[in-house]
């Protein structure tokens, strides 16, 4: 077998392992698909029969039955022709829906269960991906599968059905001509896995080409501004068209190999239905044959090698899904490194004291990013992480939520490792607001009420005023149902930060997180926030990181990082007295650098 009809093969056993809970509907429709063609290559058969009648009359194959009247015989044909395409009408109607429903089920169960298992994955894994790829899988590549069930599987099964029926039939009237009828299929089948050998890399490289084009895309659409912020319109355009130039040469190779098959197949046809027209005849002027047997042969052999003619189309749609297919499992089968352990405990009212012992981290083995971090915070407190860009501040967040895990030490949320707590219920307690906001396409109300959409108007009002956000909502044109559009990008960006504000506040956490949370903010609005800042933070634990000091004079305790290690604590005022990094940076923000 070849390789690349063993990995087809091998995706098909895995498209199948997957599949199995929709098995009795897929075996339903397979029965359907073969009771069709069965149906279907009865007229043949028929006429065949009808010729003998025609011809012989009282010594024909159907007075044998014991129905010696001519008349009686057709009538009996013309009945059961009736029959056979009321049978083949069903089985058309019963396998149209059976293939296309189960199509459309198996399509969506795949899409949902590759969307909830990347919505599961690590944020290391996301850090080595292009977003429009993994779109293309999801949607393309299932669309894809969706195409081939529709039709590809249907016909692969009537192609047998018919190899089997035929030949049945061909070799109980005239064997020596059933070997002569049969002689093309061996090259047919050859040159299928042939072509199926040549396509296969080919439609791997395929679905490369469209998942790298789904990212260009994608990734322009979201920075369109910046795009037009520096009028690179036209390369842009350009990039896009060289992406989709390499989309449509991987095509063209592809089509190239799978079109040369089609004719390949007609000439072995021809040969096939030719030498069966000879010999049968030649069988009937000798004798040897009756002329009702040979009408049989003569259209059967038709009936028996057009269908293969199709091959090609097939072959091509099951290339194409089963490079979707192996694309759509390789993503649902990639391990989550981040799960809950077998006996993690959901966490319930915790009091928000939160512990780093020795805790050490690296995004990659040979970069260092946290040495033996020490934090002690205890429950409502408001700490404050300060220190250069990449001292570590944000890591340390994205390790109390799970993002990550530290290669050293242990973290604990009310004196319990958060490894040992059920994932969603820690996360589902501490409220994150990202210096890099993103909303949703809706209206203010939704993004507000994200955390909790069963949330009142009182309580989303509540929220959006601990936020400072009360007075621009108010002046937009429908106020909480004003339409923000996809990003948020019909708001600036301090209304946008002010948002996100309101949707943590709303999520009532016993665990507040603000990353910078009044960088897109002007001074106005940071003194607002600043003002409700107690008000935020009362109740609950605190974790403020900032690069306007001014904003965190007030925390409980500030802690200094430097290149990944924690080098002065204490409170604002002790930390400026103490004359070290705090105190400069403090200096150069307040202007007093030179004194």
């Amino acid at each position: 077998m070849t390789s690349a009809s063993s990995n087809s093969f091998g995706a098909l056993t895995r498209l199948l392992r997957y599949a199995r809970g929709f098995r009795p509907r897929y075996l339903a429709a397979s029965f359907c698909s073969v009771m069709n063609k069965l149906f279907d290559v009865m007229p043949e058969i028929l006429i065949g029969i009808a010729i003998d009648v025609v011809v012989r009359q009282q010594d024909s194959f159907v007075a044998a039955a014991g129905i010696t009247d001519p008349k009686h015989q057709i009538v009996l044909l013309a009945v059961l022709t009736l029959v056979i395409w009321i049978g083949e009408s069903v089985f058309e109607f019963l396998l149209l829906v059976l293939w296309r429903n189960l199509a459309q089920d198996l399509q969506h169960k795949m899409r949902i269960d590759a969307y909830s298992h990347v919505q599961q994955l690590d944020l290391a894994w996301f850090e080595n991906q292009r977003a429009g790829n993994v779109v293309a899988i999801i949607n393309d590549d299932v669309n894809q599968l969706e195409r081939f069930l529709d039709n590809g599987a249907n016909s692969l099964i009537q192609v047998a059905t018919t190899l089997l029926a035929v030949g049945g039939v061909f070799f109980a009237v005239s064997p020596s001509i059933a070997f002569i009828a049969f002689t093309p299929i061996p090259v047919i089948v050859i040159g299928a896995f042939y072509f199926q050998r040549r396509a296969q890399p080919l439609y791997a490289d395929v679905r490369e080409r469209v998942g790298a084009l789904g990212s260009r895309l994608s990734a322009n659409l979201s920075a369109i501004m910046t795009i037009k912020s520096f009028a690179t319109e036209a390369e842009e355009v350009e990039r896009v068209s060289e992406q989709s130039r390499n989309y449509v040469q991987a095509n063209r190779r592809a089509i190239r190999v799978s079109s040369a098959f089609i004719p390949i197949i007609r000439m072995a046809i021809l040969a096939g239905f030719v030498a069966t027209f000879l010999i049968g005849g030649y069988k009937v002027l000798n004798g040897t044959l009756n002329v009702g047997a040979y009408g049989v042969l003569v259209f059967l052999t038709q009936r028996l090698l057009w269908p293969l003619t199709d091959l090609a189309n097939t072959v091509d749609l099951y290339e194409r899904a089963m490079a979707s297919t192996r694309r759509i499992l390789d993503l649902i089968e990639v391990p989550v490194k981040i799960r809950d352990d077998q006996d993690a405990v959901p966490l319930e009212s915790p009091k928000g004291a939160i512990r780093f012992e020795q805790v050490d981290f690296a995004y990659r083995d040979d970069v260092p990013v946290l040495h033996g971090i020490e934090l002690d915070v205890k429950p409502g407190e408001t700490i404050a992480l300060v220190g250069q860009t990449g001292s570590g501040k944000s890591t340390i967040v994205k390790l109390l939520l799970r993002f990550y895990t530290p290669r050293a030490g242990r973290i604990t949320l009310d004196g319990q490792p958060i490894d040992s707590l059920v994932l969603a219920s820690l996360r589902g307690h501490i409220g994150l607001v990202s210096q890099d906001v993103f909303l949703f396409h809706g209206s203010v109300r939704e993004n507000i009420a994200y955390g909790r959409p069963d949330a009142s108007e009182a309580e989303i009002c509540a929220a959006a005023q601990a936020a400072e956000a009360t007075e621009f909502i108010d002046k937009l044109p429908e106020g909480l149902d004003t339409i923000v559009g996809e990003q948020g990008q019909k708001l600036s960006g301090g209304q946008r930060q002010r948002l996100s504000i309101a949707r943590a506040v709303l999520k009532d956490p016993a665990i507040l997180i603000l990353d910078e949370a009044t960088s897109a903010v002007d001074n106005e609005t940071e003194a607002a926030i600043q003002r409700s800042m107690a008000h935020i933070s009362e109740n609950r634990t605190t974790i403020v990181i900032a690069h306007r000091l001014s904003t965190i004079v007030n925390a409980d305790q500030i802690h200094v990082l430097d290149q990944g290690r924690i080098v002065e604590s204490g409170t604002h005022d002790a930390l400026v007295a103490r004359g070290g990094i705090y105190a400069n940076l403090w200096r150069v923000q307040t202007g007093l650098a030179g004194d």
